[in-house]
């Protein structure tokens, strides 16, 4: 009888979120036991106590996947326990804090697959605008952005201190080029959203942060614009939860909606949950093998 496969999931909130909990069952794995408030430092005991308690053969059997809200908490996690490893003695990993790294992967794969459609280009040499720049998936979205070419630029609407921490923190890790802006005021937001090609919003949910008449500024030089947030009020207004390259209002772009970019991140995450229960050998995945894998899902 084969072993079952074991899923532990490790956050530093008071909570594991139940829709982890549910999609890495719905995707094959035997148990799911939840480590709420965990920290980097608990990782080391946490994973060597996974894999020396089966035979390294079974390594691949068992997986640790990483959650929380903070992105660069999530990949220091991913850090020490990847160091953690005692070959032959090792298990898979996966970080995905609130969802965010499936979510930006699906955001910025769907709006690039758009783009080519449409315009016959991806994002390499585009302006992108990304609003919500305190989150992880503005945070993964612009990574992504930058690595596919894209002259990115991510919006504080607090102004921009806040998202220079997150901008050095990508410049150190993944040797991108990103830039903070101020979008603390309308005047601020429309004058930068006139220089945009590609509008990305990834803002708290239920915050309306472009208003119709904002996107006029935009004039003939906006192409596509992406929202995550399928909390009514949209962020951005005029695009649809089901809008997927629709005309928008006002504007000679097209929009993204939410649940379209949902339902492919929803896709990415189970299809990665899979393909750890499928190896025959210890992975790792993170926001990229996630971007990966929604690239191959939206131009099917």
């Amino acid at each position: 009888m084969a072993s079952p496969n074991i899923l532990h999931m490790v956050s530093p909130q008071k909570h594991v979120s139940p829709f982890d909990v549910n999609l890495a069952l719905d995707a094959g794995y035997d148990a799911v036991v939840p480590y709420p408030l965990v920290v980097p430092q608990d990782i080391r005991g946490l994973v060597q106590d996974a894999i020396f308690s089966r035979a390294p053969t079974d390594g691949p059997r068992t997986g640790l996947f990483i959650g929380g809200r903070n992105a660069i908490v999530a990949l220091d996690m991913l850090t020490n326990a990847w160091e953690a490893m005692v070959p032959p003695f090792a298990i898979s990993l996966f970080a995905d804090p609130a969802g965010a790294f499936t979510t930006g992967a699906a955001l910025t794969a769907i709006v690039e697959q758009r783009l080519n459609e449409q315009t016959g280009t991806g994002l390499a040499g585009k302006n992108v605008l990304i609003l919500g720049g305190g989150g992880v998936v503005s945070f993964v979205a612009a990574v992504i952005a930058a690595q596919e070419g894209a002259v990115v630029k991510l919006a504080g609407h607090d102004g921009d201190g806040r998202v220079k921490q997150a901008v050095a923190d990508m410049r150190s890790r993944f040797n991108v080029q990103v830039t903070a802006v101020d979008a603390s005021s309308d005047e601020k937001l429309c004058n930068l959203i006139a220089q945009t090609q590609v509008l990305l919003c990834a803002a708290t949910a239920g915050t309306r942060v472009v208003p119709m008449g904002m996107l006029s500024a935009a004039g003939e030089h906006l192409e596509i614009a992406a929202d995550t947030n399928a909390v009514p009020p949209s962020g951005i207004e005029g695009i649809g939860l089901q809008d997927d390259a629709a005309p928008l209002v006002n504007t000679v772009a097209v929009g993204i909606g939410p649940l379209v970019i949902g339902n492919i991140k929803y896709q990415v995450q189970a299809g990665l949950f899979r393909q750890m229960i499928a190896s025959d050998k210890a992975i790792v995945l993170d926001f990229r093998d996630a971007f990966k894998l929604a690239t191959e899902i939206v131009r099917r």
